[in-house]
């Protein structure tokens, strides 16, 4: 018995012979779509196939201890239980853990007595243990892949805060010290959250116009003192951020004093309104 062609190779076919008659132009592209949809079962075959042989010469491994894990760009068990993630109860504004549930929609007592100039602040974990060594690998190492990982436990963390905003942008890097590392992990986690999230990725709307001095070791007003007229929207940017919802991101938020700066030049700059997203944050018990 004579095999039959399968649907797709006749549907080939006849577009082919189509491109013969009298509308060349209409028969190709269609001969084309039917061309790839006989070859993509092909395609995804052989893409499995090299992912497999991949993932036999280079087993995937945990992003922080490099332990064996089931897939790439992940965590291990034992890693993944060490990270502290901050989910509800917390304060709707800074994003702080409660210890105790009193209900939705509450504001912690430190965002009453000093309100932040951004409206809202999400993070995924706490900055301690594994999720430290994480920032500090992508940050200070050179592991500029660990931003694919970083990002994504981002974008769950901070949906709520993706889904009302227009455009994203980064906290910027001053242009020495970005030369000396070269590159704003910043920039590269928000790379991710925009890419996977659909969200416009905006990072020429704000720029670090003045060189400040690192901000580790000082203090709540020293390091307000130190970002005082740091960051500034370029007069050729406002018209794209003019009434815009902005989601600002950056790797950890400590005091927030960065934040504040940054959020205080959109919102100067014409930004509607400023919700920031990191991957960790600081947290003082107590």
């Amino acid at each position: 018995m004579t095999e039959q062609p399968p649907a797709e190779c006749e549907d080939a076919g006849r577009l082919a012979a189509a491109g013969d008659g009298n509308d060349p132009a209409r028969a190709r592209p269609a001969y084309a779509a039917a061309r790839g949809r006989l070859l993509d079962p092909a395609h995804r075959t052989l893409r499995a196939g090299w992912r497999s042989l991949v993932a036999l010469i280079y087993p995937p491994v945990c992003v922080a201890c490099r332990a064996a894990t089931g897939e790439a760009q992940a965590l291990c068990p034992h890693c993944w239980g060490e990270i502290a993630f901050i989910e509800r109860p917390y304060c709707e504004r800074l994003g702080t853990p409660f210890a105790v549930d009193l209900g939705p929609g509450l504001i912690s007592p430190a965002a009453i007595a000093n309100p932040p100039v951004f409206a809202r602040a999400r993070a995924v974990c706490r900055f301690d243990g594994v999720a430290r060594e994480l920032v500090h690998k992508l940050k200070y190492g050179d592991r500029t892949e660990l931003a694919l990982t970083l990002g994504r436990m981002m974008l769950q963390a901070g949906r709520d805060l993706v889904a009302d905003a227009d455009l994203a942008v980064p906290v910027p890097l001053h242009r020495t010290r970005l030369w000396s590392r070269r590159f704003n992990q910043a920039a590269l986690l928000a790379a991710i959250v925009a890419e996977k999230s659909g969200l416009p990725l905006r990072p020429n709307l704000l720029v670090r116009a003045k060189r400040t001095r690192r901000q580790v070791g000082l203090s709540r007003v020293q390091r307000a003192d130190n970002l005082q007229g740091a960051f500034r929207v370029p007069e050729e940017a406002r018209p794209q951020l003019e009434g815009r919802h902005v989601l600002l991101v950056d790797d950890v938020l400590t005091t927030g004093a960065t934040a504040n700066a940054a959020a205080r030049a959109l919102l100067r700059g014409g930004a509607r309104q400023v919700d920031l997203l990191s991957f960790a944050r600081v947290v003082t018990d107590g």
